[in-house]
């Protein structure tokens, strides 16, 4: 059985896409703060960069990056354009130019024409027979029309198992069954460093892949990933490379990696379409860090009436208004926002 199963709290809704009780993908939607993958613009071109093919634009939205083309643009245009890459790994949102519906009017300044789909409508879209399990009705009134007449009430969409392999997410590091994947984003490539405290050989490494695969998905880690295989001598990887393959098609990863090889040094080397921001970049955001104090704040039912946080978050938290005020309405008190002194780690507290 395929289930959508969703959790709500201020701010955003956690999404888990089970299959007969396996996690098989998940996502986070933030009503309040949309992630723009999908959105069509008129955009202005800015800069052309020929040596890029492709130009830095603006939006008029706040969300300006760079449009690929190989076509000859020219600066101070408005092109339509759709971003189908959001900002991410310290690289600003990528566009592609678009033809221009003929049902609108001749374009006159950069905006925003049309939304592209939340997270939550994307999943839904690719198991359309999937009921969506709520255990809020708020959650169940904020989604689509489209969706309504897929829901089901529970007591509690997110189980202690479900509630586990989540947070197991935000962690740097998996279990894949004699291994563990340590997971290392850079700006540039992911590297995968797989580590076992016993003897793994070649036949362990591929008989991990499909779990690895699995996280990598779930992660959605994108770009360049480089994996390091362990226990197995480096003029022996590149016969590592077909079952890696073998693996990637059985996944049925919808963003479709490719496999590119083995480096030099004996590294796997796969590709992953980056469109959304990987999970660790939402989750760990000054966005993504004060909605948790907000959930923590309900989930606990602290008390306090003022959040002290450091600036980053807190100027998060007031640039999605919504948020603060679903968790006021929840708590049926106050909850107002200082900037608590600069620190190293991420300190907040109620008083």
């Amino acid at each position: 059985m395929i289930e959508l199963r969703l959790s709500g709290s201020p701010g955003e809704v956690r999404i888990a896409l089970l299959e007969d009780d396996t996690l098989v993908d998940v996502a986070l939607w933030r009503p309040g703060s949309p992630d723009g993958w999908g959105n069509i613009y008129d955009i202005r071109v800015k800069t052309v960069v020929p040596s890029l093919d492709g130009a830095f634009i603006q939006t008029g939205q706040g969300t300006d990056g760079f449009l690929t083309s190989r076509k000859k643009i020219t600066e101070g245009s408005l092109l339509c354009a759709q971003l189908i890459r959001c900002a991410q790994n310290g690289k600003g949102a990528r566009f592609k130019p678009i033809a221009r519906p003929t049902s609108l009017p001749p374009a006159t300044e950069p905006r925003l024409l049309q939304c592209g789909p939340s997270p939550l409508e994307e999943l839904a879209e690719r198991v359309p027979h999937a009921p969506i399990i709520v255990d809020d009705m708020t959650v169940a009134a904020a989604l689509p029309a489209a969706l309504r007449t897929r829901v089901q009430r529970v007591p509690k969409s997110f189980d202690t198992v479900l509630e586990g392999e989540w947070d197991a997410l935000m962690q740097p590091s998996a279990s894949l069954g004699p291994f563990i994947a340590h997971f290392s984003p850079t700006p540039a490539l992911t590297a995968i460093d797989l580590d076992s405290a016993s003897h793994p050989d070649f036949a362990t490494n591929v008989a991990c892949f499909p779990e690895l695969l699995r996280h990598i998905r779930l992660r959605n880690l994108s770009g360049t990933l480089l994996i390091d295989p362990a226990g197995v001598r480096s003029r022996k990887r590149p016969a590592l490379v077909p079952f890696l393959k073998k693996a990637v098609e059985q996944e049925n990863d919808p963003l479709q990696p490719r496999v590119t090889g083995v480096t030099p040094s004996g590294l796997l080397e796969l590709t992953r379409p980056r469109r959304r921001p990987p999970l660790h970049e939402l989750m760990r955001s000054p966005h993504g860090q004060g909605l948790a104090i907000l959930r923590q704040i309900l989930r606990d039912n602290l008390p306090g009436q003022t959040l002290h946080a450091p600036p980053e978050i807190v100027h998060a938290l007031e640039e999605d208004p919504d948020a603060l005020s679903e968790c006021v309405r929840t708590r049926c008190q106050p909850l107002a926002l200082h900037v608590a002194p600069p620190s190293s780690s991420c300190c907040w507290n109620l008083s």
